[in-house]
């Protein structure tokens, strides 16, 4: 349990989960920092002169690396920047990590091996890929097209991870934990694109490509070399069935069942955020 006196860092603050997690602790009257490149003091994983600034007076970290813990030099960073934290006294440290991937679990490692109090929260996709990512314009186009074939994906819903990340960072009985984090059933993407459509009201089509195809397709639309290179390693290595199983983190940590996939859809659809 961090102190309530001092604000809590949360590195990737503006992003998927660190802000939903800062309107969380927010709402319940604890301080924020937000560890981005916009703020000030900036933090950026990828000049070290930042880190210690960031780290000021704070009593607790949310650890989230950008863009993913699957690029190489990830692990290093994460271990480098725990390190750091721990010589300046602030130990109590949460990593959101990724399942099935290398580089997160060598990341896992390295935090633990710092000498922090940590905890691990280990999570499967993200249900809002589909709408805080890469995928909402090929919805909108209505068609899908990846190189993934009938695997089963346990979707977890940002909402719980954050939920999750307010508990263990707000209770002291999480300390050495690691949950891995899983919506309450398995799903293949065209399975979630075939909800998406029926929630939106919309004839959306999943179309299964090569990856050489998919490549291309990427690069076409002038992302940063390593977002390309990150959604390939994702849709390369760990779409491989790894992950085709569930977990029962959601309940360990909120004592209930995850959010299922068809809620996220449904409640996501009203927003227009997939409707032309």
């Amino acid at each position: 349990m961090n102190d309530a006196s001092k604000p809590t860092l949360i590195l990737g603050g503006t992003g998927k989960t660190g802000r939903r997690l800062a309107e969380r602790l927010t709402a319940q009257g604890l301080q924020v920092r937000i560890g981005s490149r916009s703020v000030t003091p900036a933090f950026d994983w990828r000049d070290r002169t930042t880190w210690p600034r960031a780290l000021e007076g704070v009593g607790a970290v949310y650890i989230s690396y950008y863009p993913d813990l699957a690029v190489p030099g990830a692990a290093e960073a994460v271990g480098a920047f725990a390190e750091l934290a721990v010589q300046r006294g602030v130990t109590r440290l949460v990593l959101l990590s990724g399942r099935g991937e290398t580089e997160a679990r060598r990341a896992e490692e390295m935090l633990k091996a710092s000498g922090a109090d940590w905890t691990i929260l280990r999570c499967a996709w993200f249900s809002q890929n589909f709408s805080e990512g890469f995928l909402v314009e090929s919805l909108l186009g209505g068609e899908v097209a990846l190189p993934v074939g009938n695997v089963g994906e346990p979707f977890v819903d940002a909402d719980d991870i954050a939920e999750a990340a307010f508990v263990v960072l707000t209770q002291p009985c999480h300390v050495g934990q690691l949950y891995e984090l899983t919506g309450p059933r398995l799903l293949s993407f065209a399975d979630a694109v075939a909800e998406i459509g029926k929630a939106a009201g919309r004839d959306i089509r999943f179309i299964r490509i090569s990856h050489a195809e998919f490549t291309a397709a990427v690069a076409a639309q002038q992302l940063p070399a390593e977002f390309v290179w990150l959604i390939n390693e994702l849709f390369t290595e760990v779409l491989d069935g790894r992950n085709e199983s569930l977990a029962d983190g959601i309940q360990r940590v909120l004592g209930r069942a995850p959010k299922d996939f068809s809620a996220y859809a449904t409640e996501t659809a009203a927003s227009g955020i997939w409707s032309n």
